[in-house]
């Protein structure tokens, strides 16, 4: 084989390769990442169903847990990081002002999107999790994406049932400082302070617990 012919296989080798290396695969090639949908800033998604019937029909089959009222008319302490924050509530629509909502008791929000693979793992340990704790800690869903409809059906399809609430702007992510990731765990002290992000999957409801338990030293 000449010099010539020898680069061009070489050359060829080196283009299959890179095609390879880049060629989507799997089921999540054609999923948007968190970056994707969030990353420029942008909280647009190409198509979202406010069809108000629609959304009603999907809140009714989901059949959400209300999402928390206040525990007191008192104001939210000077410290509490959601302070000023109204979010629609998905499970019936009506607007929720999270630290007032919050404010005196322990909470977990969870931080996830309908198109998130390891949400959808992770939200039934909520679930069980939030049913195991009762009232010792609220623990309330946060979407970060603004197509409610796909949330409220992922809902129904992982049969989970904990209060949520409608945040395609990102603002909780913005103010208690969470990465560009999904899922993300914001545990909050009942003065309204954050203990601790964690930008990260669980896999049990035991693991969950733990990190309750580590950062709010509540035990369920």
């Amino acid at each position: 084989m000449s010099s010539a012919a020898r680069w061009s296989l070489a050359a060829l080798v080196v283009v299959v390769a890179l095609v390879v290396a880049i060629w989507p695969r799997g089921d999540d090639a054609g999923a948007p990442s968190y970056e994707d949908r969030f990353g420029s800033g942008s909280s647009t998604p190409t198509s979202v169903n406010t069809d108000p019937d629609a959304l009603a029909a999907l809140r009714a089959q989901a059949d959400l847990a209300p999402c928390p009222a206040p525990a007191s008319t008192g104001e939210p302490s000077a410290g509490a990081v959601l302070s000023g924050i109204a979010l629609e509530c998905v499970g019936d629509g009506t607007p929720v002002d999270l630290a007032a909502a919050l404010g005196g008791r322990p909470a977990l929000l969870n931080l996830w999107a309908y198109w998130c693979g390891p949400c959808a793992e992770e939200l039934p340990y909520m679930q069980q999790f939030s049913d195991r704790a009762g009232d010792a800690v609220t623990v309330l869903t946060v979407h970060t994406d603004p197509n409610e409809s796909s949330a409220l059906s992922r809902l129904i399809d992982y049969s989970v049932t904990l209060p949520g609430v409608q945040d395609g702007d990102g603002r909780v992510r913005g103010v208690v400082g969470a990465p560009p990731v999904l899922p993300v765990s914001v545990l909050i002290r009942p003065d309204g302070t954050v203990a601790k992000v964690l930008p990260q999957p669980f896999h049990s409801v035991d693991d969950i617990a733990a990190a309750v338990e580590q950062n709010l030293g509540v035990a369920a």
